[in-house]
C-alpha cells in the first residue's frame, strides 16, 4: 500500500531523493574530471581547446591559481602537465598537502583580510617581469575577488576595503553589478591582472560561478577585457544608496570622478591570450536533472530567476513547480544561478541559500513540497552550511523548537535554526564553486 502523500515516510523519501541529486551534481563538476575532459598534455605540447602550448619552448611558465578551487585547479594542472610548474595559489583554506613549487596565501572570503593583500602584491611582483618569451596560466574560480586583492590607491586600508565590500556583498545588487565596482577599485581586476603579466601569453583557466554571458564578471574579471565603465559604477552605487555606506577613501573617488576606466578589449595587454571555461553552472543542472529523471521524476529547468531577490524567485518557481506538476504524478523543477538578498542592519548567521528556503518552507507548510537550495561551493554566506532542504513539516518543526520563523527570516539568522531541526545541509568547502543550485520536488 503506497504511503501516504504527507506522511513522515514519504517526507523522507522526498528528502532523500532532493539530497542524492544535489550530491550527484557535485560529483559531476569533480574538477579534475573537468580538466582530463579539457586539458591535455603530450611530449610537453599543453592543448586547450584549439590553442597549442609548448611548454619546453617558453623562458618561464608560471602558474597563478586564485579562488575557492585555487588548490584544486593547481593540483589538477600539475598532474596533467607533470610537477615542472611553479607559481602561486590563493585560496580561502590552507590544503593538507600544499604543491610543492608554489606559494600559498589563505585570503579572506566573503570579505578580504591581510593575506588576501599579500597574495595581491606577491601576483604582481611574480608577474614584474614578463616577457614575450614566458607562458603565465591564470586558473581562476569564484570568490577570487576577495581572496586576491590590492586596492587601486594606497590610501585605501584594508578596514576601508573591508567596509567597501561589505556594503556591496549586503546590497541586494547582483554580482555582475557588485564586481563591476570591485573592478574599478582594484589594482588586479578588470582586466589589469593580464595587464600586469603582457607581453606574456596568458591561458586562463576558468571554473565559473557567474552567468553564462558574464564570463568578466568571474573574480571580477582579472585577466579578461572589461565590459563595465565607471559611468557603470557611479550608475550602480546610486541605485543601491552605496555612497553614503563607502569608507572616505572610497566615497572620495567617485565624489571626485577620480575612478579610471579599467582595460577594454582593444587594449594589448590581450593580444596573446585565450580562455577555456571548463565548469559552469551548466554543468551543475545537468547533472541534476540527468539524476531526478532517472528517479522517475518529470524534470524541467528554469534559470530565469538568476540574480532576483529571493522572495520574488521563490514565489515564481514555486509557481511553476505547481503548473509542472499538473497531469504527472512527481515533478521536479531545477534552477541554477544564484539569488540576491539585501541585508539590513541585523545580521546573524545565514546565506541567501537558507534565506530562500526558509521563505520557500513559509510557503509549502503542510504541502507535499520539498526544496533545496545550495551552493556548490559548500558555503553559503557566512555559515558553515551549504544550504538547506525544506518541506511541509519544516516551519512546525522549528515553532516546536521554539524558533520564530519571521524573527529569523527579518533578522537574516536562519543558520541555528536550520542546524537545530537538522535542515541544514553541511558538506563543508568543497574545493569548487560553480554558482548555487536549487532542486524542488512536489509529489
Amino acid at each position: 500500500m503506497p504511503a501516504d502523500p504527507g506522511s513522515p515516510v514519504l517526507r523522507r523519501e522526498m528528502r532523500a531523493h532532493v539530497r542524492e541529486t544535489f550530491d550527484h551534481a557535485l560529483s559531476e563538476c569533480s574538477i579534475p574530471r573537468a580538466f582530463g575532459q579539457s586539458l591535455h598534455c603530450k611530449q610537453g605540447n599543453l592543448r586547450v581547446e584549439d590553442q597549442l602550448y609548448p611548454l619546453g619552448k617558453f623562458a618561464h611558465t608560471l602558474v597563478i591559481s586564485i579562488g575557492k578551487a585555487g588548490h584544486t585547479m593547481a593540483e589538477a594542472l600539475r598532474n596533467i602537465v607533470g610537477t615542472r610548474l611553479i607559481g602561486i595559489v590563493a585560496s580561502p583554506d590552507a590544503p593538507a598537502e600544499p604543491l610543492g613549487g608554489f606559494r600559498y596565501f589563505t585570503g579572506g572570503h566573503p570579505l578580504p583580510n591581510e593575506d588576501s593583500l599579500r597574495a595581491g602584491d606577491g601576483i604582481l611582483h611574480l608577474l614584474h617581469d614578463s616577457s614575450p618569451e614566458d607562458l603565465i596560466i591564470f586558473l581562476i574560480s569564484g570568490g577570487a575577488s576577495a581572496i586576491a586583492e590590492k586596492p587601486i590607491r594606497s590610501t585605501i586600508s584594508l578596514t576601508d576595503l573591508v567596509a567597501t565590500y561589505k556594503a556591496l556583498v549586503h546590497s541586494g545588487a547582483p554580482i555582475a553589478e557588485i564586481n563591476a565596482i570591485r573592478k574599478h577599485l582594484s589594482a588586479l581586476k578588470g582586466g589589469r591582472l593580464a595587464r600586469a603579466a603582457a607581453p606574456a601569453h596568458q591561458l586562463s583557466v576558468l571554473v565559473s560561478d557567474v552567468p553564462e554571458n558574464s564570463l568578466d564578471a568571474l573574480a571580477s574579471g582579472p585577466t579578461m577585457p572589461d565590459t563595465t565603465t565607471v559611468a557603470d559604477c557611479c550608475t550602480i552605487a546610486k541605485r543601491y544608496q552605496l555612497l553614503q555606506q563607502f569608507p572616505p577613501s572610497v566615497r572620495s573617488l567617485f565624489d571626485r570622478h577620480q575612478l579610471e576606466e579599467t582595460p577594454k578589449a582593444d587594449d594589448m595587454a590581450f593580444e596573446h591570450s585565450h580562455y577555456a571555461t571548463v565548469l559552469s553552472n551548466a554543468t551543475a543542472v545537468n547533472a541534476a536533472v540527468e539524476r531526478a529523471a532517472l528517479a522517475g521524476f518529470a524534470v524541467e529547468v528554469d534559470n530565469s530567476c538568476d540574480d532576483w531577490n529571493y522572495e520574488r524567485a521563490a514565489d515564481h518557481l514555486l509557481r511553476r513547480l505547481r503548473e509542472l506538476r499538473w497531469g504527472v504524478s512527481r515533478a521536479c523543477l531545477i534552477s541554477g544561478g544564484e539569488v540576491t538578498v539585501k541585508v539590513g542592519p541585523r545580521s546573524g548567521m545565514g546565506g541567501r541559500n537558507q534565506q530562500f528556503a526558509l521563505y520557500c518552507a513559509q510557503r509549502i507548510a503542510d504541502q507535499n513540497v520539498t526544496v533545496l537550495s545550495a551552493g556548490t561551493d559548500g558555503i553559503d554566506g557566512n555559515s558553515p552550511a551549504a544550504g538547506a532542504v525544506v518541506d511541509g513539516s519544516t516551519v512546525e518543526r522549528a515553532r516546536q523548537r521554539g524558533f520564530d520563523v519571521a524573527t529569523a527570516m527579518a533578522n537574516f539568522d536562519v543558520f541555528p535554526l536550520f542546524d537545530a531541526i537538522g535542515d541544514a545541509i553541511i558538506t563543508g568547502p568543497t574545493g569548487n564553486n560553480v554558482r548555487d543550485l536549487r532542486i524542488l520536488l512536489k509529489y
